[in-house]
Formats: C-alpha cells, sequence, structure tokens
C-alpha cells in the first residue's frame, strides 16, 4: 500500500513540474490542427471553384470574358485539341501555332466547317531562336487574344530511352519544341493580356512530372518545367487578371 501512495505521490509531483510544457505542447498541437484545418478549408474551396462552379453556373460569353482569338501550340495532341473544339465551339477564333502545318490540317477544316469561326496557322521553327517568334508576331497583330494554350510533345512518351541513347540534336529539338516554344509563346502573349487586365493561359504537360520513371527523363523534366512554369505565372500574373491553370493529365485516349 505504501508503495502505491508512493506512485501516486510521484505521480502528482512529476504532473505539477511538467504541467507548463503539457500546456506548451497542448498550444503547439492546436495552432498545428488549426493550420492543417486551415490548409484543408482553402483546398476545398478551390476544388468547389474549379471544378463544381463552372459546372453549376454559367461562365457566360467567352469572347466577352477572355477575347476573340485563342492562340494554340500543339493542337495535334488529343487534350489542345479538345481545347479548339471547345474555344471554337464558343466563337472564338484561333490562330495555331505548329512547326508541321499538315499535323493541324485536319482539326482546321473541321473547326472552320462545323463552327464557322476564323482560324489561321502559322509554322514557326523554335531551333532559330529570336527569329521563331517574328512570324507569331506579326499574326497576333491587331488581334484580341484571350487564350494561350501550350501542350507538351506526348511523342516524348511513346518509346522510353535513357538519356545518354538520344542523340545530341534530338535533345535539342526536344528542348525546343516543350521548353522554349512554351516560354516564347507566353512572352509573346502576355504583354497584350496584362495591358486588357484578361485572359487565360493553359499549360497541357503530363502525369510523369510528378514521379520520374525510366526510359522518361526528358518528359519527366519537360512537363516538370510546365507545370512549375505555370504556378510560376499565376503567382507573377494573377493580380493582373490573367487566369493561369496547369494540367497534368495520366494515360490518354484519343
Amino acid at each position: 500500500m505504501a508503495a502505491v501512495d508512493s506512485f501516486q505521490l510521484l505521480y502528482r509531483e512529476i504532473s505539477r513540474s511538467c504541467s507548463s510544457y503539457f500546456e506548451a505542447l497542448a498550444l503547439v498541437g492546436a495552432v498545428y490542427a488549426t493550420r492543417r484545418a486551415v490548409v484543408l478549408l482553402r483546398d476545398c474551396c478551390t476544388v468547389v471553384r474549379v471544378h463544381f462552379l463552372p459546372r453549376m453556373m454559367p461562365s457566360g460569353n467567352l469572347t466577352q470574358r477572355y477575347g476573340d482569338w485563342a492562340v494554340i501550340y500543339g493542337a495535334s495532341e488529343p487534350v489542345a485539341r479538345a481545347y479548339a473544339e471547345e474555344l471554337a465551339q464558343n466563337g472564338v477564333s484561333i490562330i495555331f501555332i505548329t512547326q508541321d502545318s499538315s499535323s493541324v490540317r485536319d482539326i482546321v477544316a473541321f473547326l472552320t466547317q462545323t463552327y464557322g469561326v476564323e482560324t489561321s496557322v502559322v509554322t514557326a521553327n523554335f531551333s532559330l531562336g529570336q527569329a521563331a517568334g517574328k512570324p507569331i508576331t506579326e499574326a497576333l497583330r491587331g488581334k484580341d487574344i484571350g487564350f494561350l494554350v501550350n501542350c507538351v510533345d506526348e511523342t516524348l512518351a511513346s518509346s522510353p530511352r535513357s538519356l545518354i541513347e538520344i542523340p545530341e540534336q534530338d535533345v535539342l529539338d526536344q528542348v525546343n519544341r516543350n521548353v522554349t516554344a512554351a516560354t516564347l509563346m507566353a512572352r509573346l502573349v502576355l504583354p497584350g493580356m496584362v495591358e486588357r487586365s484578361r485572359g487565360a493561359v493553359v499549360n497541357i504537360s503530363s502525369g510523369a512530372c510528378c514521379r520520374p520513371q525510366h526510359g522518361r527523363v526528358t518528359l519527366t523534366a519537360f512537363t516538370g518545367y510546365l507545370d512549375h512554369f505555370s504556378r510560376a505565372l499565376h503567382f507573377e500574373y494573377s493580380d493582373k487578371g490573367i487566369f493561369v491553370q496547369s494540367l497534368i493529365p495520366l494515360k490518354v485516349i484519343n
């Protein structure tokens, strides 16, 4: 019995001496729980705003809200093609930027015949450096550009190869098609959007940016760049009326 009494006395003494630490730990826990609750609430609000509200409330006239024209690079890819069709369905005219005009010939004819929108195709070789922007700048001149859609080259995922197996010229071409092109397109289109205080930039990469895979070094790197490029654009231009969206789809079936 004495042993029990001694233990209870010891426990009370320890509790009394450590009470300040318990209070501090409780405060830290409360702060952490509050912080996590705020983050969760913010994420829930973002999900509702991005995924549910647009379906529940009409978006209005896209041409009035953003502009009359869209610029799309990589329209031969399925997701970018879907964006082109959706924009054309809403009366938005489209400028297609491509390195091979034959790759967008079918989508151009389909949109023109089906929706009656104006279309234009600009061939640009992004390996030419600054000269690559000249025909694009001329095509944009005098137009109310409201949308920019960039899409990563999905052929990167078609044949897995390690970096040292890719010829040096192919590596440079991939950088130009995926990194240089998207960055230059944003540089050319953003000044007009900022001047009008409205516009939308959509960068379509791939879920490969979330986790490296064997034989997918360049795909992981380029898609990761495009996603973080989108985050940086949002950070810098969201307060100027520019909406920036980063899409990282997984397997896409035509």
